[in-house]
């Protein structure tokens, strides 16, 4: 288990790993397509990296077979359902708000194509995006562990304002790349502490349940949430379109340090 000092960067550092293989995969895609292939063998040839993945996942949940003792004696400790659940709603209401508000990364495409980014260069922007999840994961999950998650992915959602209020009034080619790089450093300061803030609340008896709410409850709001500001990106306009995530994201900037009590708690 990992020791509660060290539960953001243990996160940072699966986030990262996990946005490493993004980066790998949109830049072997490029080559192949530009190489004369079309989408349909992409697709194929990407079964066997999937068959390989899954082989070794297989091995790999044998050692888990060993440490079950130690989890159910873990369990034991933690506290009842229904108290890990009170303590988690409060976090994952207000990341699920976010997800919500947040604009998807294929209205963020659209958006820079729209700034004049070319369709061929796409995959590129793609795998730059994950260079920088990938490389800031782990700064955001170690600054977790020195100032707190909730502090943590409060400064990501600022940063997230400040990044869709710029793709309101951007109008170049050069500040469509800047801003969707950045987006990377909003995800580097907002997954690790989502999930080091789920973690600590549900503790470890009932983590696999937290995990499932926070994953649920936020994968329904980012769907909901794309698809209203896909409609107004379509039937108003992209730059509308972020300027209303901004002014709602702004919302919860405001009211998340009176909701979480980042005003009276001092840094873990």
């Amino acid at each position: 288990m990992t020791p509660p000092p060290l539960v953001g960067r243990a996160f940072g550092l699966q986030r990262g790993l996990d946005h490493v293989g993004a980066v790998i995969g949109p830049l072997v895609a490029w080559v192949v397509l530009s190489r004369g292939a079309d989408v349909r063998t992409v697709i194929l040839a990407s079964i066997v990296p999937g068959v390989i993945v899954t082989v070794l996942a297989a091995w790999s949940v044998r050692d888990g077979e060993g440490r079950r003792g130690a989890a159910k004696e873990a369990a034991a400790a933690t506290l009842p359902p229904s108290a890990a659940l009170r303590r988690l709603s409060p976090p994952v209401i207000a990341i699920s708000i976010f997800y919500l508000l947040r604009m998807p990364e294929t209205l963020m495409i659209l958006r820079a194509q729209q700034l004049g980014i070319a369709v061929a260069l796409i995959p590129l922007l793609w795998a730059a995006l994950h260079v920088v999840r990938s490389s800031t994961s782990f700064l955001g999950g170690a600054l977790s562990d020195r100032i707190g998650p909730a502090r943590t992915m409060w400064i990501g959602w600022l940063s997230y304002v400040a990044l869709a209020a710029g793709m309101w009034l951007a109008a170049s080619p050069l500040a469509a790349w800047l801003l969707f790089l950045a987006l990377g450093v909003v995800a580097g300061l907002t997954e690790s502490p989502e999930r080091a803030l789920v973690s600590t609340a549900t503790g470890g008896g009932h983590r696999g349940s937290g995990f499932g709410v926070y994953h649920a409850l936020t994968g329904v709001a980012a769907l909901v949430g794309g698809v209203a500001l896909g409609v107004i990106f379509q039937r108003g306009s992209g730059a509308t379109a972020f300027l209303v995530s901004a002014v709602g994201a702004s919302g919860l900037v405001i009211l998340w340090p009176f909701w979480s009590g980042l005003r009276r708690v001092p840094p873990q």
